[in-house]
């Protein structure tokens, strides 16, 4: 599969299949730092559309994402709950780039799991304007240019590991755990990440995920943000525990702290490409498809 990098002029769709816009501020100010970049967002009439707490009803979000699966690059509005929900009926993935993070991991997932890459763990429009300038630079030049910077985290599991990366919300990928979108994990790097979720409730995702030995044959795991700044630092503490603790008994390096999640920044990643984890610096680096 060949990705292409995008140019100026180049078409941009946003698809919303998940929770309604309910920042229009937010929505625009994403859309002028995609214009600016010289790139043309195609008319859409997202900020208008609700169905219950949904951007339409299903057959409306599902028709968007089918209509726009041509497109170089489609950026999804927001998170919330909804994506899943599409993956009920066959989806047709295009060759493009996708992106998106948090409830929009599904539609991710699902598309590298049925052999396609383009997917891009990324921030959201309605996200965009608050993300720092090296997140915003850092998406801009892998889109036009193919280059990404390495990203630094804590070594909690010293290792050193290589093989394609995946990125998702945790709290999504468990739920996709017995369905055909979450791919082969074997020889896969996995990093996860959440938002304020309890600790105990993390603890039962982490032992599903040891229960349904999905992870066995991972060869990195890292981690990305978890909590907002409120009490931040004693919950990062907790969660670093309690991962060691569910995890050391795995022969891999592990990483917590990467700049990727909910809290701004959150640095894109694309699923699929070859990467390596490094547990004795912390460092990850991105290589190519």
């Amino acid at each position: 599969m060949l990705l292409r990098k995008l140019k100026q002029g180049d078409s941009v769709e946003i698809a919303a299949p998940s929770s309604f816009v309910d920042n229009e501020k937010a929505f625009i100010s994403g859309i002028q730092i995609i214009e600016k970049w010289g790139l043309k967002i195609n008319q859409n009439q997202i900020l208008s559309r609700k169905f219950n707490s949904f951007a339409g009803n299903d057959q409306t979000r599902l028709s968007e994402l089918k209509k726009i699966q041509r497109s170089k690059l489609i950026i999804f509005a927001k998170g919330g709950w909804g994506s899943a929900r599409l993956l009920e009926e066959k989806l047709l993935w295009g060759q493009g780039w996708m992106m998106g993070f948090s409830d929009t991991s599904a539609l991710l997932l699902s598309k590298y799991s049925h052999g396609k890459l383009g997917s891009i763990h990324g921030p959201m429009i309605t996200t965009l304007s608050s993300e720092p300038s090296w997140s915003i630079n850092r998406l801009r030049t892998f889109l036009f240019e193919g280059y990404l910077e390495d990203l630094k985290g804590k070594s909690l599991k010293k290792g050193l590991s290589y093989g394609e990366i995946i990125v998702s919300n945790l709290t999504i990928f468990t739920y996709l755990i017995g369905t055909s979108h979450l791919p082969d994990l074997r020889g896969k790097i996995i990093i996860f990440e959440d938002i304020n979720e309890e600790i105990y409730k993390i603890d039962r995702m982490f032992t599903y995920l040891r229960l349904s030995k999905k992870l066995r044959g991972i060869v990195g795991l890292g981690f990305g943000n978890f909590f907002k700044k409120i009490d931040e630092e004693n919950l990062d503490k907790v969660l670093e525990k309690l991962i060691y603790e569910r995890f050391k008994d795995f022969d891999i390096p592990i990483v917590t702290h990467l700049p990727i999640g909910h809290i701004s920044g959150n640095a894109c990643i694309p699923i699929g490409f070859k990467a390596s984890l490094n547990g004795k610096d912390g460092t990850l680096s991105i290589n190519s498809p």
